[in-house]
């Protein structure tokens, strides 16, 4: 006899709980990371760019395009839930004296409000740089709160968008810093060059699977999914430490039945007792797919998307 809807919610929901609410900086705003001693150490790091990059994507991205001219500072500590963070007295006063913070507005709450106070006329928002698309699409109506069907920030994911974030920030560097227009040029024109190669080995990965669809814990895949034609399922919105509703848990254990699917996704700074008891409820597998929000414990944002690009290769059951 088929299960009630009850006991099949009791039997999957694990309570999705947002991680380590740990934060913090991984340094102070104001270019401490400089290394060196002497006067010509202090010089140079004097002559370079001081940037503070609100999350490890955006860290990354202005390091390449920046290269040896910036001096950059991530304001959310390796490993934490950038979701989560909480500016330090320290760091909000550091961004008055930066020269360029790098933020995604509505992402993080924290910096919207130190730039709009501190640094709003030097400051590069990313998420105005393309109009950003709405997130989450419940399977029924009424399922997730209303702040869960917000615009979708995780543009990063996405090669081709990733492209157009490289020339906004040199763009917006070489205002700072007119003299070096050409080398931060050249560096983005290097970094579109690897983001289009990274485009096609998702493209060619991802091409001719048995399946389109993949399950996942956290609402962060949607540009990835709709660029190479394919389906996330989320089992909460945009925010990790949601928690989904009975109802909902139900819907996608039983889309998840339907369409075969193999493997339930979760997040490395998220608690996995969610996507683990709906794996065992469907008859599948729970594994790693790292929406990149921290850096990897080995590697870069490449490595990453290379890493999660195998994972979707398996799932979907690709040649």
């Amino acid at each position: 006899m088929r299960r009630t809807a009850a006991a099949l919610a009791a039997l999957i929901i694990g309570g999705l709980v947002g991680c380590s609410d740990d934060s913090g900086t991984a340094a102070a705003a104001d270019g401490s990371r400089t290394t060196g001693s002497g006067t010509a150490a202090a010089t140079a790091a004097a002559d370079k760019v001081t940037v503070a990059a609100a999350f490890y994507p955006l860290e990354f991205l202005t390091e390449r395009v920046g290269g040896e001219l910036v001096e950059v500072t991530g304001l959310t500590q390796p490993g934490a839930e950038p979701h989560d963070l909480e500016l330090t007295a320290k760091q909000v006063a550091g961004l008055g004296e930066t020269d360029l913070v790098v933020f995604e507005r509505g992402f993080q709450p924290a910096v919207d409000e130190a730039v709009d106070e501190h640094a709003k006329d030097r400051s590069l928002d990313l998420a105005a740089v393309q109009p950003l698309e709405q997130g989450f699409v419940p399977l029924e109506e009424g399922e997730l709160h209303e702040d869960e069907k917000g615009a979708d920030p995780h543009i990063w994911l996405d090669p081709q968008r990733m492209q157009s974030l490289a020339d906004a920030t040199a763009k917006r560097l070489a205002q700072v810093r007119p003299g070096a227009a050409q080398s931060f040029e050249a560096n983005a024109a290097a970094l579109k060059a690897d983001l289009a190669a990274l485009d096609e080995e998702f493209r060619a990965g991802l091409s001719g699977c048995a399946r389109r669809e993949f399950v996942t814990s956290h609402n962060a895949f949607g540009y990835l999914a709709r660029r190479y034609g394919l389906e996330q399922i989320a089992i909460t919105g945009l925010t990790p430490e949601s928690e989904p509703s009975p109802k909902r848990l139900i819907e996608v254990a039983e889309l998840a039945k339907a369409r075969k699917v193999t493997t339930i996704f979760f997040e490395e700074l998220v608690s996995p007792k969610t996507a683990e008891s709906l794996a065992r409820e469907v008859g599948a597998e729970a594994q790693v797919l790292s929406p990149l929000e921290a850096a990897p414990e080995s590697g870069d944002y490449f490595s990453g998307m290379r890493t999660n690009l195998a994972s979707l290769h398996a799932a979907l059951g690709c040649p």
